[in-house]
Parts: structure tokens; sequence; C-alpha cells
């Protein structure tokens, strides 16, 4: 093995102005994710016009779902090749900061964009309009986020390092969705105040929120020093052999099948949380299901937080392998729950406030422990090949991430044909099982994963 030579380490004011730059994009990113389904097939009293077209192609093929899988599967598709470039940059201020700064401005202007359809309501032209809108939205999006989550093995020095500051970016991505999960509500209280539509409101408050994440995404750009605190060498591998040789590392296929699985399983229960409080939970009042779900994304992030100190201290102790397997089996019970809310013999509040707290645990302990341990397999493979190229790992990462992000939309829109509206929910009940078995398989994926020979051989290297 090839030990790298030592760089100065990140000191925490600029650990914190690194997760400050997750917050940002995690409130743009998590926009669409929690209120696109949301507001292009609203349920019969959400407020909202019909705005694509209807369209119904082999049971659960709409125009939404066709929406969704096209930004998504584009997404993945840029990830690899915008990972690759970032590798083998040779831009003086570093390999991750210039992509950094290129795309956080149109990424938060194009989420702004996704919510204003220019042409008459159930019109092919909005269609096609939101496609391309969607495209450029995350090709720019790919260009902060894949050199940002390269920038985490190269700034964490050691195990300890790369944990801290995955418990940092799990804190500011939690704000960034907790943030994100308020639009409708923040675009409820403009209506009221300013004498707004509905679809007027939520466009304001998109806007309002996108600007800030803009200042926020610029934080580790102007901050941080790459050349000061990460090894820059770019690589010379080109990107399908790059690709090809992060999948053929045995651990990193472990770990990432199961994180495809499980960003699935995420991407279902954050779209339906304002389907779970308007139709589940409060089907004759949808206002009042609408602020239900602001305060569930509030409680879910606090109950987070609260757990953060505990995950951290606790995967030092047992490790990071069995804390993550225990988090998918339990969050296989917390979908399990969906499917039987709403008739339960507790109130809507009640029953809200259980899948919060219940979702929070595993969500802590994952949000957390997934971006340390792909940190500890990038570097573990850096050291034995003497080739840096954390930006393929984390670029070859976020491309099945965004696989099953895709299918997790492909799935909650799909089942959404079989009901939406209050009492007629099958289709919203159906995610929660849907959810319950992906987490399983997450559990069967991740159980391959090697990591007492990973840690053992980086730990060697530390100590020469």
């Amino acid at each position: 093995m090839q030990k790298l030579s030592q760089v100065e380490d990140l000191p925490f004011s600029k650990q914190i102005a690194y997760a400050i730059g997750q917050f940002g994009w995690s409130i743009i990113v998590n926009i669409l994710g929690v209120q696109l389904v949301f507001f292009y097939n609203p349920p019969a009293d959400a407020g909202l016009p019909q705005f694509l077209p209807r369209f119904e192609f082999l049971v659960i093929i709409t125009a939404v779902v066709l929406l969704t899988v096209s930004g998504r599967l584009f997404d993945a598709i840029t990830d690899p090749l915008i990972a690759n470039m970032s590798d083998r940059s040779r831009n003086p201020r570093g390999r991750r900061i210039p992509f950094m700064a290129v795309g956080a401005i149109p990424a938060a202007v194009l989420c702004v964009l996704m919510f204003i359809p220019v042409f008459e309501a159930e019109s092919w032209m909005n269609f096609g309009y939101l496609v391309v809108i969607q495209l450029l939205f995350f090709l720019f999006v790919t260009m902060y986020v894949t050199p940002f989550f390269a920038l985490l093995p190269e700034l964490g020095h050691n195990s300890t390092q790369k944990l801290n500051l995955s418990t940092l970016i799990s804190i500011t991505w939690a704000l960034g969705l907790m943030l994100a999960a308020q639009t409708a509500g923040i675009g409820a209280a403009l209506e009221s105040g300013f004498g707004l539509s509905t679809v007027q409101g939520f466009q304001v408050a998109t806007g309002i929120l996108a600007f800030f994440a803009i200042i926020l995404m610029f934080v580790p750009v102007v901050v941080i020093d790459e050349k000061r605190y990460c090894e820059s060498e770019p690589s010379q591998v080109p990107v399908m052999e790059a690709l090809k040789t992060s999948f053929r590392n045995k651990n990193f296929i472990a770990f990432v099948f199961s994180d495809f699985v499980y960003f699935c399983a995420l991407t279902i229960i954050l779209t339906g949380v304002l389907y779970y409080a308007t139709v589940l939970l409060y089907p004759e009042n949808p206002l009042e299901g609408k602020q239900l779900a602001g305060l569930l994304m509030v409680v879910m992030t606090v109950t987070s937080f609260a757990m953060y100190p505990f995950v951290n201290l606790l995967a030092r102790k047992v490790g990071k392998r069995i804390l993550v397997l225990g988090s998918f089996a339990f969050y296989a019970f917390v979908f399990l729950y969906i499917f039987f809310m709403g008739p339960m013999p507790f109130s809507p509040l009640i029953q809200g406030l259980i899948l919060a707290v219940s979702a929070a645990l595993p969500n802590a302990f994952l949000g957390i422990l997934q971006n340390a341990v792909l940190a500890d397999i990038a570097e573990h493979d850096a050291h034995k090949t003497g080739i840096k190229q954390e930006g393929m790992y984390f670029g070859a990462r976020t491309f099945m991430q965004k696989f099953g992000q895709t299918a997790g939309l492909f799935i909650f829109a799909g089942l959404t044909v079989f009901g939406v509206d209050p009492g007629e929910d099958s289709g919203i009940r159906y995610s929660g099982v849907a959810g319950m078995v992906l987490c399983i398989l997450a559990v069967l994926f991740f159980s391959r994963y090697d990591e007492k020979t990973v840690l053992l051989e980086l730990k060697e290297i530390e100590k020469k």
C-alpha cells in the first residue's frame, strides 16, 4: 500500500463552512423531492390546477412519472461524467471548488423555474418545457453536489475527521430538508398575507428559499482553500475506466446497492409526507394537513439532531456496519406503520408524530454513517492503488443514488393511480408496503460490506 502525503487539518470553523454548503443545496434538491409530485399531481382539494396533461399508460405511467423519471435518469448519467472531470481537473484553485462555484446559481434559479409552468394548463407544451428545465437543473446541481461530496474524504484525513464531517453535513442536510418542507406552509402564509393565489404563494416561497440557498452554497466556495487542506493530484484515468474500477470494489458494491435501495425508500417517504398528512390523517381539512406536514418535518429534524451526538459516539464504539444494518431493519417497520395510518385509535396529530419520531431514528444513523462508510471505502482504495479518484466514488454513488430516487418517485407516482384522494387512498397506503420491502433488501445488500478489513488496513496506514 502507498501512503499519501500529509496536508493541513481543516479547522472546525471551516468544517462548519463546508457543511453550510450542504444546507444550501439540500434546500433546492428537497424542494423538488418533497413538493414536485404534489404540485403537479395534487389531490382534488389542494387548490392547485392540473398543469400537466392527463395521461396514463400501463396503469402506472403518467405525465408526472415521465417528468420525474426523465430528470433523474439524466442526472444519474451526468454524475460519473462530472465526477471524472473533477478528478482530472488541473484548475489552480483545486479540483472541486471551481465546479461548485459554477453550479450554485443556475441550480437555484432552475429550481424556481420548475414551479413556473409557462403554457396553458394540461398542455404537452408545459410537459416539454418542464423536462428541459429539469434536465438543466440536475446538470448544475450535479456540478455542485458531486465535487462537494468528493471533498469529504480529502478534507477528513482520518476516520474520526470523516465521521465528524459526516455528522455536520447530516445536520445541514436535515436543516435543508426541514426548510424545504415548509415551502407549502410559507406559500399559504403569503396567500393570506398578500392576497396571492395558491400557485403564486408557492412560487414566491420557492424563490425566497432558492435565494437563501445560493448564499449558503457559496460559503464553502469562498471560505475553504482547497489547495491548503486537500490532496490535489489529478487522476489520469478516463471516465469509463474509473467507473469500472469503482464497481470492481466488492465493498463499494455492497455499499452502493444498499444505498440505491435506501434512497428509493427515502424518496417514497419524503414524497409521501404531504399525502400522508392531507389524505390519510386530515382528509376533511387539507389546510390543516399541510400545516401538519411542515410540523412533522420539524419534529423529524429536531429528533435527528438530538440523536447525532449519540450516533457519533456509538459508531466509534461498535462500528458503523451493525448500526447501518439495524437502521435499515427498523425503517422497514416504520414503512409498515404507514399502511395502517388514519383509522388507528389515536388522533391524527399523535399518529403523525409517531411517524416523524420513528423515521427520525434511522435517518439520524443513516444520514451520518452512509457518508462516513463511503469516505472510508474511497480512502482505502486510494491508499491501495495510489490513485485518488474520490470524485468518481462519490459520483458513482450519486449515479446509483439518483437511480434509487428515480425508482422511488416512479414507485410512488405509479402507486397514486390506485388512489390518491380521501376515501380512495389505496395508492398512498401501498407506498408503505413498497418502502418496507425496499428496506429489507437494503439489509441484505449491506450485510456484505467487510468493515473490519477496511478499517484495519486504514489504521495500519495511519501508523506509518
